[in-house]
């Protein structure tokens, strides 16, 4: 294994840890910052939202420059954000950190899949992007809980300032053990990439995954309050309860995504439905400390289980131009995000209490359902029905 994906692996840790870990560190940032619940759910809206920007924005505007360089770039800005997180005196300067550092989420994983396709020889493309994004799952099932118990224990800046570390070890690791690679001499269209925007099927796909993940979202981001409030666990257990959800999510991953290999849009219809099922019984039992942690567990499995279909069928209705589709569902996945934290602290504001965002989750999740039987049925009729089938090269590579 080429010790480049090593490093690659390790800058996703790191962004996947700044995106989740805040989940579990919400009442410590409100309490510091002496701001609502709503408001601080705010700094997890602000972050995906900023991952929409740099998912496009960014991506296209270094599609010509030499990749190292705008990987090392990318990460100089994930620890420039995150350290001003940890610095900010107030709510605002932590608002601009969280900015900052999403900016490069979106185009490193992009960029980054490229460069870990092009460490490999061809047959071992797939495998090695797997490799890169171990980190992220990674993020979820370990870093996420640790990251959560190192700001109990020691504040959350003190998380935030371990963050900004491991950038600087991504940044010296992706520095010393990835090559300079020679770029292809054939350069990416901007137009024909937008072409795949003309696709009904395409934006019907977005459609599916802001409100699939904005449903699940609805209900993750303020789970530190339902836990500790509605369930009645001590926030010490919060770690360790969030290792139960990145376990699910790992295995419903895998799931859904040897299930898509059969039948995409089946699998999303599947799991769509799962998700809604959990959500509901979830907003109803939450004051059991048992059904709480099945509840966890299936929450991941099913939520996530829908990510590999998701990214596969924009890849297949993008066609030939699948680059910028690919983009736009990193973003789209964020863009979830933010309308599920929004939504759910709307629920918490208007005194509804802290099951609300599981019921206001249950609710977006059943629009997705909706989309997404329309997006089934239309392509059916119109006899391009998703075929599972997805070829991975060094100029589509769908991630998140």
């Amino acid at each position: 294994m080429p010790l480049g994906l090593l490093a690659l692996a390790i800058g996703a840790f790191g962004i996947g840890l700044t995106e989740f870990v805040i989940m579990g560190l919400l009442p410590e940032v409100a309490a510091d910052f002496a701001v609502t619940e709503a408001a601080a759910g705010w700094l997890i809206s602000g972050y995906a939202l900023s991952v929409v920007v740099g998912a496009l924005l960014l991506t296209a505007a270094t599609t010509r420059l030499p990749r190292k360089t705008v990987l090392l770039s990318l990460i100089v800005l994930f620890i420039v954000g995150n350290a001003l997180t940890a610095l900010a005196g107030n709510y605002n300067v932590a608002m601009i950190g969280r900015i900052i550092a999403a900016l490069c989420h979106g185009a490193f994983f992009g960029i980054g899949s490229v460069v870990a396709a092009s460490l490999v020889a061809p047959a071992k493309k797939a495998g090695a992007i797997a490799i890169m994004f171990t980190g992220l799952t990674a993020a979820n099932v370990l870093g996420v809980p640790f990251g959560t118990f190192i700001g109990q224990q020691f504040g959350w800046r003190a998380t935030f300032w371990a963050i900004s570390a491991i950038g600087v070890l991504a940044f010296i690791g992706i520095a010393v053990l990835v090559p300079v690679l020679r770029q292809s001499g054939e350069q990416i269209s901007l137009r024909s990439e937008l072409g795949a925007f003309r696709s009904g099927q395409v934006w019907l796909s977005l459609s599916v995954t802001i409100l699939a993940y904005g449903g699940m979202f609805g209900a993750f981001t303020y789970i530190a309050y339902t836990l500790t409030e509605v369930s009645g666990f001590a926030s010490s257990a919060v770690p360790w309860l969030l290792v139960l959800f990145g376990a699910g999510l790992v295995i419903g991953n895998w799931l859904g995504g040897r299930m898509a290999d059969r039948s995409i849009d089946g699998t999303l219809i599947f799991f769509i439905v799962a998700l809604i099922v959990v959500l509901a019984l979830f907003g109803l039992f939450a004051g059991s400390q048992p059904a709480t942690i099945i509840a966890l567990f299936l929450m991941g499995g099913f939520g996530f289980g829908t990510v590999p279909g998701l990214q596969s069928r924009i890849m297949i209705y993008a066609g030939q131009a699948p680059t910028l589709a690919s983009g736009a569902n990193i973003g789209a996945f964020n863009v979830g995000n933010a309308l599920g934290a929004w939504t759910g602290g709307l629920g918490i504001a208007a005194g509804l209490g802290y099951t609300s965002p599981i019921w206001i989750g249950a609710v977006i999740t059943a629009s997705a359902l909706v989309v997404m039987v329309i997006a089934a049925i239309t392509a059916k009729r119109a006899g391009i029905p998703a075929s599972p089938a997805v070829a991975v090269d060094d100029s589509a590579v769908a991630v998140h």
